[in-house]
């Protein structure tokens, strides 16, 4: 079976069940669901930008996400995405695989910057 992709409601999904996972203590699995939100989010916005609407980008993930953005991203309409991934901080450390990490590695990471960085990768799409 095929699913149709809808990045912005999986971002906003994503978000909300990370935040309920967060509350009842999974943070180990809340973390994870943090970084897809924001790629979610930062592909909806993608999808909004002419130079951006490619394959590599719908399919990479973080950190290659981040960089196959920087590299296609040159237009005044992309300048507040560019602006939020130019930080290394934007994610730092989260990566796909995190998916198949022990829980106590996760644990020790900044999953409270995660969340916010998705809240504002949404707020992004939001106004795209």
């Amino acid at each position: 079976m095929a699913y149709t992709p809808d990045m912005p409601t999986a971002a906003r999904r994503l978000l909300d069940a990370a935040r309920k996972l967060d509350s009842d203590g999974r943070a180990d699995v809340a973390a994870y669901l943090f970084g897809l939100a924001a790629e979610c989010a930062l592909k909806a916005v993608a999808q909004t930008i002419p130079e951006a609407r490619r394959d590599d980008v719908l399919y990479a993930h973080f950190p290659q996400l981040r960089t196959v953005l920087r590299d296609v991203l040159s237009s005044r309409r992309a300048q507040e995405l560019r602006r939020l991934i130019e930080s290394d901080r934007f994610l730092n450390e989260w990566e796909i695989k995190i998916r198949y990490a022990r829980a106590d590695d996760i644990r020790n990471k900044p999953v409270k910057d995660w969340e916010e960085q998705a809240v504002k990768a949404i707020n992004l799409m939001e106004r795209a």
